[in-house]
Protein backbone atom coordinates (compact mmCIF):
# COMPACT_ATOMS: atom_id res chain seq x y z
CA UNK A 1 0.00 0.00 0.00
CA UNK A 2 2.72 2.49 0.89
CA UNK A 3 4.64 3.92 -1.99
CA UNK A 4 8.11 2.47 -2.04
CA UNK A 5 9.71 5.88 -1.73
CA UNK A 6 7.45 7.13 1.06
CA UNK A 7 10.26 7.19 3.58
CA UNK A 8 12.38 9.34 1.29
CA UNK A 9 9.59 11.53 -0.01
CA UNK A 10 8.72 12.59 3.52
CA UNK A 11 11.85 14.69 3.41
CA UNK A 12 9.67 17.00 1.36
CA UNK A 13 7.98 18.04 4.59
CA UNK A 14 10.96 20.21 5.32
CA UNK A 15 10.06 22.53 2.43
CA UNK A 16 6.26 22.42 2.57
CA UNK A 17 6.09 26.07 3.54
CA UNK A 18 7.29 27.17 0.10
CA UNK A 19 4.46 25.54 -1.83
CA UNK A 20 1.81 28.07 -0.92
CA UNK A 21 4.15 30.86 -1.97
CA UNK A 22 4.61 29.38 -5.42
CA UNK A 23 0.87 28.98 -6.02
CA UNK A 24 0.21 32.56 -4.98
CA UNK A 25 2.74 33.69 -7.56
CA UNK A 26 0.78 32.00 -10.37
CA UNK A 27 -1.31 34.50 -12.29
CA UNK A 28 -3.51 34.55 -15.37
CA UNK A 29 -0.32 35.15 -17.36
CA UNK A 30 1.15 31.83 -16.23
CA UNK A 31 3.71 30.50 -18.68
CA UNK A 32 2.79 27.54 -20.87
CA UNK A 33 4.18 24.19 -19.76
CA UNK A 34 7.39 23.11 -21.46
CA UNK A 35 5.65 19.97 -22.67
CA UNK A 36 1.90 20.19 -23.23
CA UNK A 37 0.11 17.13 -21.87
CA UNK A 38 -3.17 16.20 -23.57
CA UNK A 39 -4.94 14.83 -20.49
CA UNK A 40 -3.74 17.60 -18.21
CA UNK A 41 -3.86 20.62 -20.53
CA UNK A 42 -6.00 19.91 -23.61
CA UNK A 43 -8.76 17.43 -22.78
CA UNK A 44 -10.21 19.66 -19.98
CA UNK A 45 -10.43 22.56 -22.44
CA UNK A 46 -12.14 20.47 -25.12
CA UNK A 47 -14.49 18.95 -22.55
CA UNK A 48 -15.48 22.32 -21.10
CA UNK A 49 -15.71 24.36 -24.29
CA UNK A 50 -16.13 22.00 -27.26
CA UNK A 51 -17.83 18.77 -26.18
CA UNK A 52 -21.23 20.45 -25.91
CA UNK A 53 -21.47 20.54 -29.71
CA UNK A 54 -18.70 18.11 -30.73
CA UNK A 55 -18.84 15.51 -27.99
CA UNK A 56 -20.55 12.24 -27.09
CA UNK A 57 -24.07 13.59 -26.50
CA UNK A 58 -26.05 12.72 -29.62
CA UNK A 59 -28.88 15.13 -28.79
CA UNK A 60 -26.60 18.15 -28.32
CA UNK A 61 -24.08 17.36 -31.06
CA UNK A 62 -24.19 19.94 -33.86
CA UNK A 63 -22.10 18.10 -36.49
CA UNK A 64 -20.55 14.74 -37.29
CA UNK A 65 -17.16 16.13 -36.30
CA UNK A 66 -16.30 14.97 -32.77
CA UNK A 67 -13.46 15.97 -30.49
CA UNK A 68 -13.99 13.20 -27.95
CA UNK A 69 -12.83 10.52 -30.40
CA UNK A 70 -9.34 10.32 -31.81
CA UNK A 71 -10.43 9.08 -35.25
CA UNK A 72 -12.75 12.05 -35.77
CA UNK A 73 -10.39 14.60 -34.25
CA UNK A 74 -7.64 13.67 -36.74
CA UNK A 75 -9.96 13.08 -39.73
CA UNK A 76 -9.13 14.23 -43.25
CA UNK A 77 -11.63 17.00 -44.05
CA UNK A 78 -10.51 17.44 -47.67
CA UNK A 79 -8.70 20.76 -47.74
CA UNK A 80 -7.22 20.23 -44.30
CA UNK A 81 -6.84 17.65 -41.59
CA UNK A 82 -8.93 18.35 -38.54
CA UNK A 83 -5.69 18.22 -36.57
CA UNK A 84 -2.40 18.02 -38.45
CA UNK A 85 0.28 16.94 -35.96
CA UNK A 86 3.19 19.37 -36.04
CA UNK A 87 1.42 21.98 -38.18
CA UNK A 88 -1.21 24.26 -36.61
CA UNK A 89 -1.63 26.26 -39.84
CA UNK A 90 -2.78 23.08 -41.63
CA UNK A 91 -5.12 22.08 -38.80
CA UNK A 92 -8.77 23.02 -39.32
CA UNK A 93 -9.29 23.02 -35.55
CA UNK A 94 -6.67 25.73 -35.03
CA UNK A 95 -7.75 27.72 -38.06
CA UNK A 96 -11.34 27.84 -36.82
CA UNK A 97 -10.56 28.81 -33.20
CA UNK A 98 -8.35 31.68 -34.46
CA UNK A 99 -10.54 32.81 -37.40
CA UNK A 100 -11.06 36.58 -37.57
CA UNK A 101 -14.43 36.16 -39.31
CA UNK A 102 -17.01 35.74 -36.55
CA UNK A 103 -19.07 33.46 -38.80
CA UNK A 104 -16.12 31.10 -39.17
CA UNK A 105 -14.74 31.26 -35.64
CA UNK A 106 -15.30 28.46 -33.14
CA UNK A 107 -16.89 28.31 -30.70
CA UNK A 108 -19.70 30.45 -32.18
CA UNK A 109 -20.03 33.89 -30.66
CA UNK A 110 -23.57 33.17 -29.47
CA UNK A 111 -22.66 29.81 -27.85
CA UNK A 112 -21.76 31.35 -24.50
CA UNK A 113 -18.46 29.48 -24.61
CA UNK A 114 -15.22 31.18 -25.60
CA UNK A 115 -11.59 30.10 -25.52
CA UNK A 116 -9.09 32.28 -23.68
CA UNK A 117 -5.86 33.41 -25.30
CA UNK A 118 -3.93 30.98 -23.07
CA UNK A 119 -6.17 28.05 -24.06
CA UNK A 120 -5.66 28.82 -27.74
CA UNK A 121 -1.90 29.03 -27.17
CA UNK A 122 -1.99 25.66 -25.38
CA UNK A 123 -3.78 24.01 -28.31
CA UNK A 124 -1.33 25.54 -30.78
CA UNK A 125 1.69 24.36 -28.81
CA UNK A 126 0.18 20.89 -28.40
CA UNK A 127 -0.27 20.60 -32.18
CA UNK A 128 3.26 21.93 -32.80
CA UNK A 129 4.66 19.26 -30.46
CA UNK A 130 2.97 16.48 -32.41
CA UNK A 131 -0.59 16.50 -31.04
CA UNK A 132 -0.05 13.35 -28.96
CA UNK A 133 -3.46 11.89 -28.08
CA UNK A 134 -3.99 10.08 -24.79
CA UNK A 135 -6.76 7.85 -23.53
CA UNK A 136 -8.67 8.88 -20.43
CA UNK A 137 -6.11 9.24 -17.66
CA UNK A 138 -7.67 6.50 -15.51
CA UNK A 139 -7.11 3.94 -18.29
CA UNK A 140 -3.52 4.94 -19.04
CA UNK A 141 -0.70 2.92 -17.44
CA UNK A 142 1.29 4.79 -14.82
CA UNK A 143 4.64 5.99 -16.11
CA UNK A 144 7.46 7.53 -14.13
CA UNK A 145 8.14 10.98 -15.62
CA UNK A 146 11.62 12.18 -16.41
CA UNK A 147 13.15 14.43 -13.78
CA UNK A 148 13.11 18.12 -14.71
CA UNK A 149 16.37 20.00 -15.04
CA UNK A 150 17.11 22.38 -12.14
CA UNK A 151 19.78 24.97 -11.47
CA UNK A 152 20.43 24.27 -7.79
CA UNK A 153 21.16 20.56 -8.10
CA UNK A 154 22.78 20.39 -4.66
CA UNK A 155 19.43 21.20 -3.01
CA UNK A 156 17.77 18.08 -4.45
CA UNK A 157 17.83 15.08 -2.11
CA UNK A 158 15.14 12.92 -3.73
CA UNK A 159 13.17 12.88 -7.04
CA UNK A 160 10.22 14.81 -5.59
CA UNK A 161 12.55 17.65 -4.64
CA UNK A 162 13.46 18.06 -8.31
CA UNK A 163 9.84 18.72 -9.32
CA UNK A 164 9.29 21.14 -6.44
CA UNK A 165 12.49 23.05 -7.17
CA UNK A 166 11.80 23.20 -10.92
CA UNK A 167 8.45 24.86 -10.24
CA UNK A 168 10.00 27.32 -7.77
CA UNK A 169 12.79 28.26 -10.15
CA UNK A 170 10.26 28.75 -12.96
CA UNK A 171 8.52 31.30 -10.75
CA UNK A 172 11.79 32.99 -9.76
CA UNK A 173 11.57 31.73 -6.18
CA UNK A 174 14.07 30.08 -3.88
CA UNK A 175 13.25 27.33 -1.38
CA UNK A 176 12.66 28.31 2.20
CA UNK A 177 15.34 27.26 4.69
CA UNK A 178 15.06 23.72 5.98
CA UNK A 179 12.68 23.37 8.93
CA UNK A 180 14.21 22.88 12.37
CA UNK A 181 14.02 19.46 14.03
CA UNK A 182 11.13 20.31 16.34
CA UNK A 183 8.98 21.34 13.36
CA UNK A 184 10.04 18.32 11.34
CA UNK A 185 9.00 15.78 13.95
CA UNK A 186 5.70 17.56 14.51
CA UNK A 187 4.94 17.62 10.78
CA UNK A 188 5.85 14.01 10.08
CA UNK A 189 4.10 12.67 13.20
CA UNK A 190 0.88 14.51 12.39
CA UNK A 191 1.11 13.43 8.77
CA UNK A 192 1.64 9.73 9.48
CA UNK A 193 -0.42 9.21 12.63
CA UNK A 194 -2.78 12.18 12.85
CA UNK A 195 -1.44 12.88 16.36
CA UNK A 196 1.24 15.28 17.63
CA UNK A 197 4.46 13.81 18.98
CA UNK A 198 4.85 13.36 22.72
CA UNK A 199 7.33 15.52 24.62
CA UNK A 200 9.51 12.45 25.16
CA UNK A 201 9.55 11.73 21.41
CA UNK A 202 10.52 15.32 20.62
CA UNK A 203 13.30 15.29 23.23
CA UNK A 204 14.66 11.99 21.90
CA UNK A 205 14.76 13.33 18.35
CA UNK A 206 16.44 16.58 19.38
CA UNK A 207 19.06 14.61 21.28
CA UNK A 208 19.82 12.29 18.35
CA UNK A 209 22.61 13.83 16.26
CA UNK A 210 23.12 10.81 14.01
CA UNK A 211 22.68 11.18 10.21
CA UNK A 212 19.74 8.75 10.35
CA UNK A 213 17.86 10.52 13.14
CA UNK A 214 14.96 11.64 10.96
CA UNK A 215 14.87 8.35 9.06
CA UNK A 216 14.58 6.47 12.35
CA UNK A 217 11.60 8.64 13.34
CA UNK A 218 9.88 7.86 10.04
CA UNK A 219 10.53 4.13 10.46
CA UNK A 220 9.11 4.22 13.99
CA UNK A 221 5.96 6.00 12.83
CA UNK A 222 5.43 3.63 9.90
CA UNK A 223 5.66 0.71 12.33
CA UNK A 224 3.07 2.26 14.65
CA UNK A 225 -0.51 0.89 14.55
CA UNK A 226 -1.59 4.54 14.46
CA UNK A 227 -0.16 4.73 10.94
CA UNK A 228 -2.82 2.39 9.56
CA UNK A 229 -5.56 4.24 11.41
CA UNK A 230 -4.42 7.54 9.94
CA UNK A 231 -4.10 6.26 6.37
CA UNK A 232 -7.40 4.35 6.52
CA UNK A 233 -9.48 7.45 7.22
CA UNK A 234 -9.40 8.57 3.58
CA UNK A 235 -10.25 5.10 2.32
CA UNK A 236 -13.16 4.79 4.75
CA UNK A 237 -14.59 8.03 3.35
CA UNK A 238 -14.21 6.83 -0.24
CA UNK A 239 -15.84 3.49 0.64
CA UNK A 240 -18.83 5.22 2.41
CA UNK A 241 -18.07 3.35 5.64
CA UNK A 242 -20.57 3.69 8.50
CA UNK A 243 -21.80 1.69 11.46
CA UNK A 244 -25.36 2.91 10.86
CA UNK A 245 -27.75 2.35 7.96
CA UNK A 246 -28.11 5.96 6.78
CA UNK A 247 -31.88 6.23 6.23
CA UNK A 248 -34.60 7.73 8.47
CA UNK A 249 -33.99 6.32 12.02
CA UNK A 250 -30.40 5.52 10.97
CA UNK A 251 -30.34 2.24 12.87
CA UNK A 252 -27.08 0.68 13.93
CA UNK A 253 -25.17 -2.05 12.11
CA UNK A 254 -21.74 -3.60 12.70
CA UNK A 255 -19.22 -2.94 9.91
CA UNK A 256 -16.19 -2.24 12.10
CA UNK A 257 -14.59 -5.60 11.30
CA UNK A 258 -14.15 -4.39 7.73
CA UNK A 259 -12.73 -1.09 9.03
CA UNK A 260 -10.16 -3.04 11.06
CA UNK A 261 -9.30 -5.09 7.96
CA UNK A 262 -8.46 -1.86 6.09
CA UNK A 263 -6.30 -0.63 8.98
CA UNK A 264 -4.43 -3.94 9.08
CA UNK A 265 -3.94 -3.83 5.31
CA UNK A 266 -2.15 -0.48 5.61
CA UNK A 267 -0.12 -1.55 8.62
CA UNK A 268 0.93 -4.76 6.84
CA UNK A 269 1.88 -2.80 3.69
CA UNK A 270 -0.50 -4.91 1.57
CA UNK A 271 0.13 -4.52 -2.20
CA UNK A 272 -2.55 -2.40 -3.83
CA UNK A 273 -3.55 -5.07 -6.36
CA UNK A 274 -4.23 -7.50 -3.51
CA UNK A 275 -6.04 -4.72 -1.62
CA UNK A 276 -8.28 -4.28 -4.67
CA UNK A 277 -8.98 -7.94 -5.44
CA UNK A 278 -9.86 -8.90 -1.89
CA UNK A 279 -12.34 -6.05 -1.43
CA UNK A 280 -14.10 -6.56 -4.75
CA UNK A 281 -14.07 -10.37 -4.88
CA UNK A 282 -12.28 -11.85 -1.87
CA UNK A 283 -15.03 -14.45 -1.42
CA UNK A 284 -14.44 -15.73 -4.98
CA UNK A 285 -10.77 -16.56 -4.38
CA UNK A 286 -9.83 -20.26 -4.02
CA UNK A 287 -10.51 -21.34 -0.42
CA UNK A 288 -10.91 -17.75 0.85
CA UNK A 289 -9.81 -16.96 4.37
CA UNK A 290 -12.08 -15.23 6.86
CA UNK A 291 -10.14 -12.00 6.33
CA UNK A 292 -10.63 -12.17 2.55
CA UNK A 293 -14.36 -12.63 3.02
CA UNK A 294 -14.46 -9.76 5.51
CA UNK A 295 -12.72 -7.57 2.90
CA UNK A 296 -15.74 -7.89 0.59
CA UNK A 297 -17.82 -5.90 3.09
CA UNK A 298 -16.62 -2.97 0.96
CA UNK A 299 -19.60 -3.85 -1.22
CA UNK A 300 -22.01 -3.81 1.74
CA UNK A 301 -21.12 -0.37 3.07
CA UNK A 302 -23.98 1.22 1.16
CA UNK A 303 -27.00 2.64 2.97
CA UNK A 304 -29.88 0.30 3.79
CA UNK A 305 -33.52 1.41 3.88
CA UNK A 306 -35.67 -0.27 6.55
CA UNK A 307 -38.72 2.00 6.16
CA UNK A 308 -42.03 0.16 6.46
CA UNK A 309 -43.40 1.32 3.10
CA UNK A 310 -40.25 0.76 1.08
CA UNK A 311 -40.59 -0.84 -2.36
CA UNK A 312 -38.11 -3.69 -2.07
CA UNK A 313 -37.27 -4.04 -5.76
CA UNK A 314 -36.58 -0.31 -6.04
CA UNK A 315 -34.04 -0.30 -3.24
CA UNK A 316 -32.51 -3.62 -4.29
CA UNK A 317 -31.61 -1.77 -7.52
CA UNK A 318 -30.39 1.30 -5.60
CA UNK A 319 -27.94 -0.84 -3.63
CA UNK A 320 -26.45 -2.31 -6.80
CA UNK A 321 -26.20 1.13 -8.42
CA UNK A 322 -24.37 2.32 -5.31
CA UNK A 323 -21.80 -0.46 -5.71
CA UNK A 324 -21.28 0.35 -9.39
CA UNK A 325 -20.90 4.09 -8.79
CA UNK A 326 -18.57 3.65 -5.82
CA UNK A 327 -16.36 1.20 -7.71
CA UNK A 328 -16.24 3.59 -10.68
CA UNK A 329 -15.26 6.51 -8.49
CA UNK A 330 -12.74 4.74 -6.27
CA UNK A 331 -10.98 2.43 -8.73
CA UNK A 332 -11.69 3.79 -12.21
CA UNK A 333 -11.55 7.51 -11.47
CA UNK A 334 -14.80 7.99 -13.42
CA UNK A 335 -18.14 9.61 -12.64
CA UNK A 336 -19.73 6.46 -13.95
CA UNK A 337 -23.13 7.16 -12.35
CA UNK A 338 -24.13 9.49 -15.20
CA UNK A 339 -24.38 6.46 -17.52
CA UNK A 340 -27.20 5.04 -15.41
CA UNK A 341 -29.66 7.14 -17.42
CA UNK A 342 -27.81 7.82 -20.69
CA UNK A 343 -24.50 7.43 -22.45
CA UNK A 344 -21.97 9.46 -20.47
CA UNK A 345 -21.48 12.93 -21.93
CA UNK A 346 -17.86 13.38 -20.84
CA UNK A 347 -16.35 10.04 -19.78
CA UNK A 348 -16.06 7.06 -22.18
CA UNK A 349 -18.87 4.98 -20.62
CA UNK A 350 -22.07 3.98 -22.41
CA UNK A 351 -25.37 3.19 -20.71
CA UNK A 352 -25.06 -0.39 -21.92
CA UNK A 353 -21.64 -0.69 -20.29
CA UNK A 354 -23.07 0.67 -17.04
CA UNK A 355 -25.59 -2.16 -16.85
CA UNK A 356 -23.04 -4.73 -17.95
CA UNK A 357 -21.03 -3.70 -14.90
CA UNK A 358 -24.27 -3.59 -12.90
CA UNK A 359 -24.76 -7.32 -13.58
CA UNK A 360 -21.53 -8.21 -11.76
CA UNK A 361 -22.75 -6.54 -8.58
CA UNK A 362 -26.31 -7.84 -8.84
CA UNK A 363 -25.52 -11.19 -7.23
CA UNK A 364 -25.91 -10.43 -3.51
CA UNK A 365 -28.91 -12.36 -2.11
CA UNK A 366 -30.24 -9.38 -0.17
CA UNK A 367 -33.66 -7.80 0.24
CA UNK A 368 -34.36 -4.23 -0.75
CA UNK A 369 -35.86 -3.65 2.68
CA UNK A 370 -33.02 -3.63 5.18
CA UNK A 371 -33.18 -4.58 8.84
CA UNK A 372 -33.94 -1.38 10.73
CA UNK A 373 -31.56 -2.10 13.62
CA UNK A 374 -28.68 -4.48 13.09
CA UNK A 375 -27.07 -6.07 10.06
CA UNK A 376 -29.12 -7.17 7.08
CA UNK A 377 -28.66 -10.63 5.58
CA UNK A 378 -26.66 -12.20 4.11
CA UNK A 379 -24.35 -12.13 7.13
CA UNK A 380 -21.52 -14.21 8.54
CA UNK A 381 -19.80 -14.51 11.88
CA UNK A 382 -16.56 -12.54 11.93
CA UNK A 383 -14.73 -13.18 15.20
CA UNK A 384 -11.54 -11.26 15.85
CA UNK A 385 -8.25 -13.12 16.11
CA UNK A 386 -8.46 -12.94 19.91
CA UNK A 387 -11.98 -14.31 19.82
CA UNK A 388 -10.91 -17.08 17.45
CA UNK A 389 -8.15 -18.02 19.87
CA UNK A 390 -10.68 -18.14 22.71
CA UNK A 391 -13.10 -20.17 20.59
CA UNK A 392 -10.34 -22.64 19.73
CA UNK A 393 -9.55 -23.00 23.43
CA UNK A 394 -13.21 -23.62 24.25
CA UNK A 395 -13.49 -26.15 21.41
CA UNK A 396 -10.43 -27.97 22.77
CA UNK A 397 -11.86 -28.08 26.28
CA UNK A 398 -15.21 -29.28 24.89
CA UNK A 399 -13.47 -32.02 22.91
CA UNK A 400 -11.63 -33.22 26.02
CA UNK A 401 -14.86 -33.20 28.04
CA UNK A 402 -16.71 -35.13 25.33
CA UNK A 403 -13.91 -37.73 25.24
CA UNK A 404 -14.10 -38.18 29.01
CA UNK A 405 -17.89 -38.42 28.86
CA UNK A 406 -17.69 -41.06 26.13
CA UNK A 407 -15.33 -43.15 28.28
CA UNK A 408 -17.84 -42.96 31.16
CA UNK A 409 -20.73 -44.26 29.07
CA UNK A 410 -20.30 -47.99 29.96
CA UNK A 411 -20.19 -47.20 33.70
CA UNK A 412 -23.22 -44.93 33.40
CA UNK A 413 -25.22 -47.56 31.55
CA UNK A 414 -24.26 -50.24 34.10
CA UNK A 415 -25.26 -47.96 37.00
CA UNK A 416 -28.63 -47.37 35.32
CA UNK A 417 -29.20 -51.11 34.95
CA UNK A 418 -28.23 -51.73 38.61
CA UNK A 419 -30.66 -49.03 39.74
CA UNK A 420 -33.47 -50.46 37.65
CA UNK A 421 -33.06 -53.91 39.25
CA UNK A 422 -33.15 -52.58 42.83
CA UNK A 423 -35.81 -49.87 42.50
CA UNK A 424 -39.17 -50.51 44.16
CA UNK A 425 -41.56 -49.68 41.33
CA UNK A 426 -44.54 -49.79 43.73
CA UNK A 427 -43.32 -46.46 45.13
CA UNK A 428 -43.94 -44.84 41.76
CA UNK A 429 -47.56 -45.81 41.37
CA UNK A 430 -49.02 -42.70 43.08
CA UNK A 431 -46.09 -40.38 42.41
CA UNK A 432 -46.94 -36.78 41.50
CA UNK A 433 -44.88 -33.73 40.51
CA UNK A 434 -46.06 -31.60 43.43
CA UNK A 435 -45.71 -34.22 46.17
CA UNK A 436 -43.47 -33.16 49.06
CA UNK A 437 -43.02 -29.66 47.64
CA UNK A 438 -43.16 -26.80 50.12
CA UNK A 439 -45.33 -24.85 47.71
CA UNK A 440 -46.44 -24.98 44.11
CA UNK A 441 -48.27 -22.59 41.78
Amino acid sequence: MRHRTLRNSLLLLGVVSVLSVSTVACTAAEALPERVDFNRDIRPVLSDICFHCHGPDEEQRQADFRLDQQESAFADLGDHLAIAPGNPDESELYLRITAKDADERMPPVDSGRQLTARQIALIKKWIEQGAEWQTHWSFAPIRRPALPAVQNENWVRNPIDAFVLAKLEAQGLSPSPAADKSRLIRRVTLDLTGLPPTIAEVDAFLADDSPRAYEKVVDRLLASPRYGERMATHWLDAARYADTNGYQTDGDRSMWRWRDWVIEAYNNNMPFDQFTVEQLAGDLLPEPTLEQRIATAFNRNHRGNGEGGVIEEEYAVEYVVDRVETTGTVWLGLTIGCARCHDHKYDPISQQEFYQLFSFFNNVPERGKAVKNGNSPPMMKAPTRAQRSQLAEVEERLSVAETKFTKLQPAIEQAERDWETTFDWNLAKDWALDRALTAHF
